[in-house]
């Protein structure tokens, strides 16, 4: 039911009516008569006017987080319960994740849910109570990161001795920028590229995240030039003043960066989470700097001392070669008297070559006469061997002739035997053949077809003829023989005829 001003005056006056003069039951009939969700406007409206803005201190119970993104609680103490909710919008927007048996403070109106006649309070803002639950929380979410790997020794990558460009994330107002340019001035001068943020307070921990990942996206060879360390600085403070570097989503950004993370969040004894996920811990802003780059003097001295050292390595090496040359020289003849000995065999070497040279050649001239003398003339040779392959030729071809004559006997006795097996010998002794019109041997009367053209041959001639019918008559176009037909005239119908 809506309520209108009228009613909402007449409930403020009921109220005030109510608390200055108690009723006794005499005059109870003359109040006005009010709806239950009218009544409850009105202490919805006195309660929110009454408490705008409070602060109040109690234990998370009962956390639930909603499908729509809201969340309900209730904050108690030894002594009462306050129902809180805090919108979707508002609960993105909390510095801490609230958790059940958190103490926190949290700031914000009271107001009353008619749904259900109790009064709540929204949740406008929310920190933690003391510094004993910062710590607790503190001690929480770093165990639970380091389970996951991310302050992992393996992770860590060493620092570039010597980086070209140096990455700063710091506020540009406070003295730790000062600080790291007047040391790096001092020990090596570099480049530096500083991205501000804001190093506490609310979203400082997003600030600090994304500039970390800022840095990352910049590609190598760009217009901004990618650096090759970062330094995550701020001073020193309390627990709550560094809690911006405890925020997980900066330690994961320090543990994902692809480019070395050098810490450097507070005083020497200040420690955050982002000291555990850095490539390296510095403990004040200005060792930040000394990890980063070397003293340039230093450098030069060292290099002037190791070039010192390479000269005069350098030096002992030759005068040691030369040494060793030297001993291994007196070790060798002279080159000179070497010539004069290899000369003076090299002469008498080649007054023995012309000798032995006229020597052999005598000694292989009179072994050549030797072997002549012993042997044979070349034409008696020759009418010896023409003899032999003479007689060798006669002997072979009486020998090829009486072959021939064996091969011409056995040839014809393979004749006259071939011809006692040809067709011409049988048909001599009385047989003859038939062939069809193709030059085929007819073989069966089964292929043979009434009128159908034969060729019989004897041995001394071919006749043809033609295929009787299946009654004995001769097929169409075939003759019979006068002396066949007489002889078929003459017979008479009984009679029987003869083989022969």
């Amino acid at each position: 039911m809506s309520t209108t001003p009228l009613a909402g005056a007449v409930g403020l006056a009921i109220l005030s009516q109510m608390t200055d003069h108690p009723s006794t039951g005499a005059g109870d009939h003359n109040l006005p008569v009010l709806s239950v969700g009218e009544i409850s406007q009105v202490l919805k409206r006195h309660v929110e006017g009454a408490f705008e803005h409070v602060r109040v201190r109690g234990e998370i119970s009962g956390l639930r987080r909603a499908g729509s993104g809201h969340l309900y609680f209730a904050l108690k103490d030894d002594t009462a319960v306050l129902k809180g909710v805090c919108w979707r919008g508002t609960a993105g927007r909390l510095g801490i994740q609230p958790a059940d048996g958190m103490d926190v403070v949290v700031t914000g109106r009271l107001t009353t849910y008619p749904g259900r006649s109790e009064y709540q309070m929204v949740v406008a803002a929310m920190d933690l109570a003391g510094e004993g639950a910062l710590l607790k929380l503190l001690e929480d979410r770093r165990k639970r990161l380091a389970a996951e790997g991310l302050f992992d020794a393996e992770r860590k990558r060493p620092i570039p001795f010597l980086p070209a460009v140096i990455g700063v994330v710091t506020s540009p107002t406070g003295a730790v920028i000062r600080d790291i340019l007047h040391r790096l001035a001092d020990r090596f001068p570099r480049r530096v590229l500083l991205w501000p943020v804001a190093v506490q307070g609310t979203g400082a921990a997003e600030q600090v995240a994304a500039a970390i990942a800022g840095f990352n996206d910049l590609a190598p060879g760009g217009a901004v030039p990618r650096p090759d360390v970062l330094i995550v600085a701020r001073g020193g403070g309390s627990l709550e003043d560094l809690w911006a570097f405890n925020e997980e989503v900066t330690v994961r950004a320090a543990a994902a960066s692809a480019i070395p993370v050098i810490a450097a969040v507070g005083h020497e004894t200040d420690t955050t989470l982002i000291d555990c996920a850095a490539d390296r811990r510095a403990p004040t802003p200005s060792a930040a700097a000394e990890m980063a780059v070397p003293v340039r003097t230093d450098l030069i001295a060292r290099v002037m001392t190791l070039e010192a050292r390479q000269v005069g390595a350098f030096n002992r090496l030759i005068g040691h070669g030369r040494t060793r040359l030297e001993g291994l020289a007196r070790g060798l003849p002279r080159p000179d008297r070497l010539v004069e000995e290899a000369r003076q065999r090299l002469d008498d070497w080649a007054d023995r070559l012309r000798q032995s040279l006229a020597v052999g050649l005598d000694r292989r001239h009179q072994k050549l006469a030797t072997l002549a003398a012993g042997l044979s003339s070349p034409r008696t040779r020759i009418d010896h061997e023409r003899s032999r392959v003479q007689g060798e030729g006669r002997a072979l071809a009486a020998a090829m002739r009486a072959r021939i004559e064996t091969s011409r006997r056995r040839l014809d006795q393979a004749a006259a035997l071939l011809e006692s097996y040809s067709y011409q010998r049988v048909l001599e002794r009385g047989f003859v053949l038939a062939t069809d019109p193709a030059g085929h041997a007819v073989t069966s009367a089964r292929g043979l077809k009434p009128a159908m053209r034969l060729a019989l041959h004897f041995h001394d001639g071919k006749a043809d003829v033609a295929v009787a019918g299946t009654d004995g008559s001769p097929g169409p176009g075939a003759s019979t023989p006068p002396a066949r037909r007489r002889r078929a005239q003459g017979r008479r119908s009984d009679d029987q005829g003869t083989l022969l």
